[in-house]
């Protein structure tokens, strides 16, 4: 039984990797996982989602790194 890791995607990234990586954590395509964080992004408040987008990137490991 293999263990499902969190980890930042280095093959389909556009910024970090950050969303790509959860995208293949729940095994969703990436581009609505974007798309779902650009609405809540404007929906919600801009900076907030930024910080724990910028804290999400530091601490998700990169895939190559486990």
């Amino acid at each position: 039984m293999s263990v499902k890791r969190l980890t930042k995607s280095t093959t389909d990234k556009k910024i970090s990797g950050v969303l790509a990586g959860i995208a293949n954590y729940f095994e969703v395509d990436s581009t609505l996982i974007r798309l779902g964080f650009i609405i809540l992004c404007l929906v919600t408040a801009i900076v907030p989602c930024l910080i724990a987008y910028l804290i999400a990137d530091w601490m998700i490991p990169k895939d190559t790194e486990i």
